[in-house]
């Protein structure tokens, strides 16, 4: 089956058919070179964004015989980058990820599946700073075929709830944003055992 390119964010209806059809059914491998992780945040009493990036990101995902998925997202806490040596350092310290210390965020789907929308909705935790919290996933799917799927994805939350409250004179927001752009490749057969 060719690519569905899905730019409105909704995968065609042959693509929801072969996720519950079974057609999708495997492990899947994230395909590090075409993915990306990235956070926002306001800073200066929202006089400005501040944007970081992590550079290094790996993953799975496992698509069952009824189109639910599992799945998981490690990302480096110290790979990440916003162009500022010296935030960086602040960022990874432990006022913030504390990479030293936990040196993985990670995002676990524990549960997902497309809805009647073609959107990709499930639970699972988020895990940063030695902290474990809940969390809603959605995703949409950017583009799908039988042996790739791109996936969209944000996620804000407070980050107060991982311990990262420093904000001297409440200048950065406690909401921060992070957003997942996630190319999955199927495994081959003799790898799905």
């Amino acid at each position: 089956m060719s690519a569905v390119p899905t730019g409105s964010g909704q995968p065609g209806a042959e693509v929801v058919a072969l996720a519950r059809d079974g057609g999708l059914a495997g492990r899947w491998q994230l395909d590090q070179q075409a993915s990306r992780a990235e956070f926002r945040i306001r800073h200066f009493w929202h006089a400005i964004t501040v944007r970081g990036r992590f550079g290094q990101v790996e993953g799975q995902g496992i698509i069952g015989p009824d189109g639910t998925v599992t799945g998981q997202l490690i990302i480096a806490a110290g790979s990440l980058n916003t162009r500022n040596k010296q935030r960086d350092k602040h960022l990874r310290s432990a006022d913030f990820f504390d990479a030293e210390q936990h040196p993985r965020v990670v995002v676990t789907v524990e549960r997902a599946a497309l809805d009647a929308d073609g959107r990709l909705t499930g639970e699972g935790t988020l895990e940063a700073a030695g902290v474990s919290e809940p969390v809603t996933i959605t995703a949409d799917v950017i583009e799908a075929s039988t042996d790739a799927v791109t996936l969209k994805a944000e996620l804000t939350v407070d980050r107060s709830r991982f311990g990262m409250t420093w904000s001297p004179l409440r200048m950065a927001e406690m909401q921060a944003t992070g957003a997942v752009t996630a190319r999955f490749t199927r495994l081959p057969a003799e790898s799905q055992q």
